[in-house]
């Protein structure tokens, strides 16, 4: 017989377990079950779609849906056997994703226990277990936070974060962490059956297919393929294995038909069913911006007598070499000497730009493809890389990576261990080995796979905290992983102990080896964002301030709550989950900008400072990507993309997918062509504060450079002309410079460095009035005059500034708008307000081109607004200077 697959996914119902009922199978003829909405579902999503809980997203309800952790909770559903498949000879119930701790009945008989979020879990059955019709499948559900406070009580508590990372006994549930609570998210103890159920009968079938498509060394690049696979149930069934490469189309490439001979135990593998050279045959794939993403379908048939498929498996698969380089450089930095940390793909170095991932919704069952698609193109559109998802979330869904392999996004796959001291007695750590098995094995196919890595912050945790002798999971980050990555990828992906890791003695901090996290700016010690250009790395992996999000976001938690509505009350608090945000903010804020009571004022000055300060990290870690020898920085991956939640975060889009300025600064830093710039101010005497600071009271500035570089991502070189202006803010006082220019291929290139010109002096000692100007940077292709690049450096701080009223013009035809001015203007950031009653808590449909620009006079700028036709709505317009906004276009 041909193997079946049955999604079980119809005819679920749920219900609170009741105490009072002395075994869990009496419940199921209760008459208190509710229908499942939706299936794989979660019990929250449950409760609120039954009106049963209040929305925890809003207003304090988190603390009321808190007792739902407490309690357990039954699902069940009754199914039938299809009747072409009843005279099975194997058959499996497969779970994809039980959250977490979870009894499971078929038929009133336990078949399984299962105690581990991330793993798959397959049953087998004997004939006595299945019934043609009828079927009752019943899942038990029990508290995941009374199980890690027992095992806390027998094993010890430990340390596991800070106290806004949750509950420290999270460590020994293997559970996704964030759920217990992190710095960015409520606590919501989820459960339910979260991934597909399946029953699979068959006589064989393909239990796993490793397709390892491979390429040779450069300057050869020549790919290959070899297929192994393993077989599960009458394997003596199996008389051949028939493997097709395709195009997506379907045009068949090569195909194979090869004779099996196997005994009949099971798991059988065949190892090298095909082995072949492709070269001239298929294309490589590459990451964005180096390439096309080609991908292949490859199918792969068990034949039994007379040509009978009994299981077949057809995959996606792409041609790359991935490889992560750590030689030594040529000369030291300010750093010292040291390593590289780069990544090398198809032999092509490439700098790494990207962000970090975290599960886009508390609740994962409410999230679609078209989420994760949607979320993963606006990160590609943001020319962007890379994406690293972290080890306090999940292994995402298949989709996820599906989409990475369409668009060139490389994945960096932190195994799930997040900021703990995590155990390692013998059933945890074997249940461990399979959670990376079956998640290796998983992913090991995709070419957008490009790192796994042990574990996030476990081993900086100690050195940070001190006083802990011993970190037990050792054994898995620096054994079973390694150990599990290299038996099943092959060709091999890279493995990292940690994010970060680096040097002896388990070095976290070394920023001349490993990657390093960058957190003595807004936590640590609390330096200014200016000091970001000296606190990089060989690869910084995690590094970020917060802001507000978009206000329609802020208005959607306040739901309607106007007495809360300003920057410091209590419900602000609610959702600002950050670790001393208080002070931290005010510490930024204050530094930066003029104090204020408005709202909107406040939200946005807080989003131009994460845009500034984060634009700034890009824009000089990317400098010190100088060529080979002098890689300096190969990577910089910002925390966050996104949300689980509306809240003030790190991200760089919030919840609903509203791009923040920040989101486009980084976006302007990684275009293939950039042009950049650094304003060093020198005062009258040494001080303490930033360089790029005028001071006007026990010290004065005396005058001021600017360095100048640009960026090439190319692998050919490019002549430009640099256009630069300097705009006085107080006067009418411009200049303008030229230099000619070759950006060298994939690299930085430094083009200038000069005095920051200005209007006369008004006296002998009066501060330089470089104080006033603004440095406009516009990069022109030297043969066709385009515009490559523009950038914008204004003095600082922006608090002291005497903005002018810009004169702005805002023109909107049809999706572009149009933006012109008569004197300098910052951060020009627009929002579309939709109208209607769902508005607040509608994810974002316009997607911008670029946004949050910086506008010179003789230079306007358009922008595309995709999605804005048709739509009623207000076009909305923020600046330096009208941070509260004011609407410039109604569309109806």
């Amino acid at each position: 017989m041909t193997a079946n697959v049955a999604p079980i996914s119809q005819n679920w119902s749920w219900k609170e377990r009741d105490t009072a009922v002395a075994s869990v199978v009496d419940e199921v003829g209760a008459a208190s079950w509710t229908t499942a909405t939706t299936f794989p579902s979660e019990v929250h999503v449950e409760l609120l779609r039954a009106g049963r809980i209040p929305d925890p997203f809003l207003g304090f309800n988190e603390h009321e849906v808190q007792w739902i952790g407490d309690r357990e909770w039954l699902y069940y559903t009754k199914f039938d056997v299809p009747e072409q498949e009843r005279a099975w000879k194997n058959a499996e119930l497969v779970f994809e994703g039980l959250d977490t701790l979870c009894d499971v009945y078929l038929n009133s008989q336990k078949i399984l226990y299962a105690d581990n979020m991330f793993r798959t879990w397959t049953v087998p059955l004997a004939k006595e277990n299945l019934q043609d019709t009828g079927n009752v499948l019943l899942l038990h559900f029990t508290s995941a936070k009374r199980l890690a406070k027992e095992l806390e009580g027998q094993y010890g508590r430990v340390r596991a974060g800070s106290c806004n990372l949750g509950d420290p006994s999270r460590v020994y549930i293997r559970k996704a962490q964030y759920g217990w609570r992190w710095d960015w998210g409520p606590e919501l103890m989820t459960c339910g059956p979260y991934r597909a159920i399946s029953l699979i009968t068959y006589t064989a079938r393909i239990e796993s297919a490793n397709t390892r498509a491979a390429v040779s060394a450069a300057p050869a690049l020549s790919p290959s393929l070899k297929v192994d696979v393993s077989v599960s149930g009458d394997v003596t069934a199996v008389k051949e294995v028939k493997v097709v490469l395709k195009e997506l189309d379907g045009t068949v490439i090569q195909e194979q038909q090869v004779q099996q001979a196997a005994s009949g135990a099971a798991p059988s593998l065949f190892n090298d069913t095909v082995s072949w050279d492709l070269k001239d045959k298929v294309e490589l794939w590459w990451p964005v911006g180096y390439g096309r993403q080609k991908l292949y379908t490859i199918d792969i048939f068990l034949l039994g007598e007379h040509g009978t498929i009994l299981d077949s498996l057809t995959r996606r698969i792409g041609f790359r070499s991935v490889e992560i380089i750590q030689e030594p450089l040529e000369e030291p930095d300010h750093y010292g000497q040291g390593t590289t940390f780069l990544f090398e793909v198809n032999g092509v170095r490439i700098f790494m730009g990207g962000s970090n991932w975290i599960p886009a919704h508390n609740f994962l069952t409410a999230l679609t493809e078209d989420n994760y698609r949607a979320w993963l193109t606006l990160l590609r559109d943001g020319n962007q890389n890379m994406v690293r998802l972290w080890g306090g979330g999940v292994y995402e869904p298949d989709a996820f990576y599906d989409i990475c392999d369409e668009l060139g996004v490389l994945v960096w796959q932190d195994f799930q261990f997040a900021c703990g001291v995590y155990p390692a007695f013998d059933s945890f750590v074997k249940s461990v080995r399979q959670e990376a098995v079956d998640n290796v094995k998983r992913l090991r196919h995709h070419p957008a796979m490009a790192i796994f890595c042990g574990n996030n912050e476990d081993y900086q945790m100690v050195l940070q905290w001190g006083g802990i002798a011993e970190l037990p999971a050792r054994v898995l980050y620096e054994e079973v992983f390694p150990e599990v990555v290299a038996e099943h990828c092959d060709p091999v992906i890279p493995y990292h102990r940690g994010s970060p890791y680096g040097g002896k003695d388990w070095d976290t901090s070394d920023p001349t080896i490993g990657d390093v996290h960058q957190w003595d700016i807004w936590g640590g010690k609390e330096l200014p964002w200016q000091e970001y250009p000296s606190r990089g790395g060989r690869f910084v992996s995690e590094f970020g301030i917060p802001s507000f999000p978009d206000i329609k976001t802020v208005d959607y938690w306040l739901d309607g709550n106007t007495k809360d509505r300003w920057a410091q009350s209590k419900l602000m608090t609610q959702h600002d989950r950050a670790g001393s945000h208080e002070r931290r903010f005010a510490i930024v804020m204050n530094e930066n900008f003029k104090l204020t009571s408005d709202l909107e004022t406040h939200v946005y000055n807080s989003q131009l400072m994460q845009a500034e300060a984060v634009g700034l990290a890009y824009r000089a870690w990317r400098r010190e990507w100088r060529g080979k020898g002098k890689q300096y920085t190969a990577g910089v991956l910002v925390w966050q993309l996104n949300d689980c939640w509306p809240v003030i975060s790190w991200a760089i889009a919030d919840f609903f997918l509203r791009a923040k300025p920040v989101y486009y600064a980084i976006a302007r830093e990684l275009r293939p062509i950039s042009v950049a710039m650094a304003r060093t101010v020198t005062q009258n005497r040494e001080n303490d504060r930033p360089k790029q600071f005028y001071e006007f009271g026990a010290f004065r500035s005396v005058s001021a450079t600017v360095d100048i570089w640009g960026q090439n991502s190319a692998l050919e070189p490019c002549k430009v002309r640099l256009e630069l202006s300097f705009t006085d803010l107080n006067s009418d006082w411009k200049e303008a410079q030229m230099v000619d220019a070759t950006l060298l291929p994939n690299q930085s290139t430094e083009i200038a460095s000069l005095r920051v010109p200005g209007p006369p002096r008004a006296s002998e000692n009066a501060v330089d009035p470089s104080h006033s100007v603004v440095i406009g940077a516009r990069l022109l292709d030297a043969a066709s005059g385009a515009v490559l690049a523009r950038a914008a450096d204004w003095p600082q701080p922006y608090r002291l500034l005497d903005v002018p009223d810009p004169k702005l013009i805002v023109q909107v035809e049809g999706e572009q708008v149009k933006v012109s001015v008569e004197r300098p203007v910052k951060s020009v950031f627009f929002s579309v307000d939709e109208e209607g009653e769902s508005a607040l808590g509608r994810q974002e449909r316009v997607r911008w081109s670029d946004n949050g620009v910086d506008v010179f006079p003789g230079d306007p700028v358009v922008l595309e607004a995709r999605g804005f036709k048709g739509l009623h709505a207000n076009l909305r317009v923020q600046y330096l200077g009208n941070e509260h906004g004011t609407v410039v276009y109604q569309q109806w």
